[in-house]
């Protein structure tokens, strides 16, 4: 077909033997009933897709359903992924059950544009097609083909089939194009093997574009595979896009392994699930209330699965009502948001509402207040499908997330979501904090660990009034558990360089502070250094300096704290106190040893006994200065004991 190939996708609906497929026929000359079965028994059983070029020499994707009752988990997906509809009324017949249920089907699925054609009308009286049209005419009442033409047709004559194009031909002129950015998700209606390159499936993409050499997942299986080639129509093409009908062959992937209901999907973007967070709507014309945890059938895409329906804030959903619920699935699956589903009856089969996927991750609440709060959570995200609202929000309710788990959350690419997130945060929306792997903080998060950072320095302050600052690990390690502390020394640096923390020589402050130098602490500090010198090796107890310094044991302990911090004093196994220049004038005397030093070899330097060459050189060890090897110590580093 030489004609310019538009992302527009136009299905048939209505009921069985109404002359969809004979409709086709006389717009694209395509046979879709291409099965033994179909043939023999004169009714579509498998979907059917063809292209239609249309008198403007545009090309749009024509899909063709089956109207049988039976067949409803083949019309839904065929349906799935419509931008536009025409719905099949025999004159000679009228309006039929499948008739209703495939137009409910339509307007669940969120289909907006379409029209109705009155086929048969070769062989129908005047009177009889007038009777048609009315019926026609009061079944759309209401809904989106209200008020759409009603083309007389027929596909054995052709009579109608030039004006029916050039309607078909205004669709594509008031219908936009669906968003081709982002994510592949193209959800699987067949699947076959073709000799030379493997494993083929076709379907229609909801959203993104494909192109040769993509990296895929399948789900809801978690297969990786890679795009050999790309086909839209039967056409080689570098690339397909949302809306055209796609065939792609997957490298790595066997035929029984991928199957319709599973989708080929951009890799590290999408994951299955089994529980999903959804606004529903049941039919007015449901036949009775739908009850909390009752068993449906679930049609989501090409997918067919059993599932629960979680009521959140009431025990039953009354026809025509609408609210937000969870679907718990009995199988995993693979869902976008803002993909349509219809529900039916498990049993008997009936469809009975349907809606939007809000969340395709939900959590089963575990009591009545976490439904009924999640009820209002899921009302906010249903009225936000704004790609920036949407970030915002799910960041908002984890408070932080890391970048890969949100590129899930909100099924954004990298390459898509870092410029957003750069812009969301240039808006002060939200913070990003790169630590490694990428945080994003929502603005409540993000301030109460400034907070956090910046309340643990003041109350650092308030004990250590006399010393400089704090250093910087020492600060974190204290406030984060130890995956959080590459994160937090991250936000840390970002206060410092917004010079709303000090940084200088290696220890941090709030540029505020200012340390007390006052005359007492000058000279308290003084003696306590003058003693540790004065007792060289012999280490003086806490007990003992007291005595020593005439000061009383509270007033010593918050004087070592201080001394402890400022880096000027050292206490041994809790009990002994020295000076960092004594420790310091150690190590430089175990240095000039060769070959390593003994316990014995201590005593004989320092002139001290067990008693405190012990406790001093296990200080050294567990400060990485010494290392212990047999009955001996090897120094490490010469000095910076602290």
């Amino acid at each position: 077909m030489a004609g310019r190939e538009i992302s527009l996708v136009i299905g048939t609906a209505g009921h069985i033997d109404h002359g969809k497929t004979t409709l086709v026929k006389a717009l694209t000359g395509t046979d879709l009933d291409r099965l033994e079965e179909e043939r023999r028994r004169g009714i579509t059983i498998e979907l059917g897709f063809t292209p239609l070029e249309l008198p403007s020499g545009r090309v749009v994707s024509l899909v063709d359903v089956p109207g049988h009752e039976k067949l409803i988990r083949q019309m839904v997906a065929g349906a799935s992924g419509l931008d536009a509809v025409i719905l099949v009324v025999a004159a000679d017949e009228g309006v039929m059950p499948q008739t209703r249920e495939h137009l409910d089907i339509l307007q669940l699925l969120g289909v907006s544009k379409g029209l109705v054609v009155l086929t048969k009308c070769d062989v129908v009286e005047a009177d009889i097609y007038r009777m048609a049209r009315e019926d026609v005419t009061e079944l759309v009442r209401g809904t989106f083909l209200e008020g759409a033409p009603i083309l007389p047709v027929s596909s054995v004559t052709g009579q109608g089939i030039p004006e029916l194009k050039a309607e078909l031909d205004r669709f594509v002129d008031s219908t936009a194009p669906r968003d081709r950015s982002g994510a592949l998700f193209l959800p699987v209606d067949r699947v076959f093997h073709v000799a030379g390159f493997g494993t083929v499936i076709t379907g229609t993409s909801c959203r993104g574009s494909v192109t040769r050499g993509d990296e895929v997942e399948v789900l809801p299986a978690g297969r990786p595979s890679k795009v050999r080639s790309v086909q839209v129509h039967g056409t080689s093409v570098v690339r397909a896009e949302a809306g055209q009908r796609t065939a792609l062959c997957l490298a790595g992937i066997e035929t029984d392994q991928v199957k319709r209901g599973d989708v080929v999907c951009s890799a590290g973007v999408f994951k299955a699930t089994d529980c999903l967070d959804v606004g529903l709507t049941l039919l007015k014309t449901a036949p009775e209330p739908l009850a909390h945890w009752q068993r449906v059938r679930l049609h989501l895409g090409t997918s067919d699965v059993l599932a629960r329906v979680s009521l959140l804030s009431s025990r039953e959903l009354n026809p025509g009502e609408d609210a937000p619920v969870q679907l718990v699935l009995e199988e995993p699956a693979a869902a976008s948001i803002g993909q349509r589903f219809v529900i039916r009856f498990y049993s008997p089969l009936r469809t009975i509402g349907g809606g939007v996927v809000i969340n395709p991750y939900g959590r089963k609440p575990g009591n009545r207040r976490v439904r009924e709060r999640m009820s209002g959570e899921l009302l906010n995200l249903e009225g936000s499908l704004d790609r920036d609202d949407r970030v915002c929000r799910l960041v908002s309710a984890r408070g932080k997330i890391e970048l890969n788990d949100l590129m899930i959350a909100c099924q954004e690419m990298k390459e898509d979501l870092l410029p957003q997130l750069e812009e969301l945060q240039k808006s002060q929306r939200l913070a990003v904090v790169a630590a490694g792997s990428t945080v994003v903080f929502s603005n409540e998060e993000f301030s109460r660990n400034v907070e956090k950072i910046c309340s643990a320095l003041a109350d650092y302050h308030a004990k250590y009034s006399h010393q400089p600052g704090e250093k910087p690990d020492e600060l974190i390690n204290g406030l984060f558990a130890e995956p959080d502390r590459r994160v937090g020394r991250a936000i840390l640096d970002r206060l410092v360089a917004a010079g709303k923390i000090s940084s200088e020589g290696g220890l941090i402050r709030l540029p505020s502070f200012v340390p007390l130098g006052d005359e007492a602490f000058e000279k308290s500090r003084t003696a306590v250094l003058d003693a540790c010198r004065a007792a060289g090796y012999q280490f003086l107890t806490i007990e003992e300096l007291g005595g020593a310094v005439s000061m009383k044991a509270k007033g010593l302990a918050d004087l070592l704290a201080q001394l402890k911090k400022g880096g000027d004093a050292v206490v041994l196994d809790g009990t002994f106190v020295t000076s960092r220049e004594m420790v310091d004038q150690l190590v430089e005397k175990l240095s000039a040893v060769q070959g390593g030093v003994s316990l014995a070899d201590v005593r004989e330097l320092t002139g001290s006994s067990r008693k405190f060459t012990v406790p001093v050189m296990e200080y050294l060890d567990g400060q990485g200065i010494t290392r212990r090897v047999g009955d001996k110590r090897i120094v490490l580093r010469r000095s910076g004991a602290r």
